[in-house]
Order: structure tokens, then C-alpha cells, then sequence
């Protein structure tokens, strides 16, 4: 079987159609901290109200995890077809835009992880009832509509939206609900800085596609309101989380929470990077850098509510 060769960073990268190292490509590992995080504040939220159980905490972090990868697939599968995905691609290749996978194959895929979430679903039913169902069927329906479908929300300006609202409160709130039995405030609090630095994964993702995204008539916050205002709310969406971890102390009178600042440099050195970055393609390691700083945020918010 013929390889296609990929570039990752100006790095070339041999890659087996249908293979494994493909497949792990296009489900995207990197992304998956959006997934995980929520989850890990959902927890200590959980746990901080007395009522944090394992076994509903594991079933919603592979839920969550699965929901992110069918996402991605979507996404790549849509886009693909679109034509959003061109040669001229700034981003890490893409899975049938590079010929690694079949559109047979990604749909395949696709329902694949759907599945394997409902399953995970299923054993969340048993701990909360039937609003986990309602819950995850928005989420699946949320993550086909991103980017699939007759009025798909990242085409039309709704993807930061979408964004915060599904990584926010939807996914912190859930996660502490499958736990504890309810629908905690403080989650809900917990869930905005959160969905906060989910939507400036996104915000800096478009900002890097902006050219191709104009060109192919998908409608971003980047496209439609210009790199200057995006990047006003990449620093907003990193920078709010740090004060919101300071009034949480207030509230819960609790100086640990206090542990959030920990991230304040690195907060400060990605808007610097970002409004700073002439060439969008260096805005690819910000990119990844991003998501591993919401990862940062989250354990030390979680740290601030066990502790």
C-alpha cells in the first residue's frame, strides 16, 4: 500500500492510508485536553459538595473524550468535502484532505465513537436519570452541527458559542450532576472560565485559518469582525478565568483557589504571542500551547476546590 507524505512543522511525515498512525492523526490527541478539562473541574466540584463517585467520574471522561473525537472526525470529514481544506492549509494536515482516510472510512469512524459514547451514556443513565440523556444528545447533535448539516454553526459566526457552552457549563455541570444528584452552582460558576479558555482554543485556531476560512465562505468571528477584535478576546478569554479564580476565594473562602494565578505567565506570554505572530502559521504551536493551558487551569482550579 502507497504512503502520503505529510508535513507536521515543516517536519515530513510518511503516512499509510487506512493505517493506525492515520487514524490517531485524524481524531486529533492534541484537542482532547478540551475534553478532559471540564471534566476534571466538573470532579472537584463534586468532590468539594461531598458527593464525587468514581465509577460515574471515569464513564464521563470517556464519554467526553469519545464525544471530542467524533467531533474532530466530523469536522475533517465536513471540511473535506467542503473544500475548506485546500494544499494551502496552514494547520496539521487533515485526514481526507491528505488521503489518509476515506470518506467511507471517516464516517465509519464517526459513528464508531458516537457509539461508543452512548454507551458510556448508558452507564450515566443509571446515576442521573434522563436528563444525561437529553444532555448527551445535544452534545452529539452539537458536535455534527459544528460543522455538518443544512446550517453548520462554524460557518456562521456560532462556533465560539457553541464552544463555551458544550467545554462550559454544559460539560462541568453535567459531569457534577452524574456525581452528586445535582445541579450545583458552583459548577455552574466553575464552568465560565472554562468555557472561557475552551473558546480561545477556537479563537486562535480561526485566527491561524483566517485567509482559507474567507476564502471558502466560512463565516468565523475572525472573518466577519477582523484579527484585531479576535485577538481582544483570545486575551479576554485567558485573562478573565484568572480573576474569576479570585473571587471564587470570596465565596468559598478558600485562599487555595488562589493556585489559578500559577498560570498568569503563561497566560500573558500566549496574548503576547498572539498579537504578536505576523505569520499565522506560527500560530500553530500557540495553538497547542493553548489547549495545554486550559489543561493547566483546570488542574489548579481543581487543586483550589479539593485542597
Amino acid at each position: 500500500m502507497s504512503t502520503v507524505t505529510a508535513r507536521f512543522h515543516g517536519e515530513a511525515a510518511a503516512i499509510r492510508p487506512g493505517s493506525l498512525p492515520a487514524w490517531l492523526l485524524a481524531c486529533r490527541p492534541k484537542t482532547l485536553t478540551a475534553a478532559a478539562a471540564p471534566v476534571l473541574v466538573g470532579t472537584a466540584v463534586a468532590v468539594r459538595e461531598g458527593g464525587m463517585k468514581p465509577g460515574p467520574a471515569m464513564a464521563a471522561l470517556l464519554g467526553a473524550l469519545f464525544l471530542q473525537v467524533g467531533a474532530n472526525l466530523v469536522n475533517d470529514l465536513s471540511d473535506g468535502l467542503r473544500g475548506t481544506d485546500g494544499d494551502d492549509r496552514l494547520g496539521p494536515p487533515r485526514a481526507l484532505q491528505s488521503g489518509w482516510l476515506t470518506a467511507g472510512a471517516l464516517k465509519t469512524g464517526i459513528f464508531t465513537a458516537f457509539a461508543l459514547a452512548t454507551l458510556c451514556g448508558m452507564y450515566l443513565l443509571q446515576a442521573g436519570g434522563w436528563p444525561v440523556v437529553w444532555i448527551g444528545v445535544a452534545s452529539i447533535v452539537a458536535g455534527i452541527a459544528y460543522t455538518a448539516g443544512p446550517y453548520p454553526l462554524g460557518y456562521h459566526g456560532l462556533g465560539d458559542l457553541f464552544v463555551f457552552a458544550f467545554f462550559g457549563p454544559v460539560a462541568v455541570m453535567g459531569t457534577t450532576f452524574v456525581q452528586t444528584g445535582n445541579w450545583s452552582m458552583l459548577g455552574l460558576i466553575c464552568s465560565v472560565p472554562i468555557g472561557l479558555v475552551s473558546a480561545a482554543i477556537l479563537m486562535v485556531n480561526n485566527l491561524r485559518d483566517a485567509e482559507g476560512d474567507h476564502r471558502s465562505g466560512k463565516n468565523t468571528v475572525v472573518v466577519s469582525r477582523g484579527g484585531r477584535f479576535a485577538r481582544r478576546m483570545y486575551a479576554m478569554e485567558l485573562l478573565i478565568p484568572l480573576a474569576a479564580g479570585t473571587a471564587l476565594v470570596f465565596t468559598e473562602k478558600s485562599l487555595w483557589l488562589l493556585l489559578v494565578w500559577a498560570a498568569a505567565l503563561p497566560a500573558c506570554r500566549l496574548v503576547y504571542d498572539v498579537w504578536t505572530s505576523e505569520n499565522p502559521r506560527l500560530l500553530n504551536p500557540v495553538l497547542e500551547r493553548t489547549a495545554k493551558y486550559l489543561f493547566l487551569y483546570a488542574a489548579l482550579l481543581s487543586a483550589g476546590l479539593v485542597l
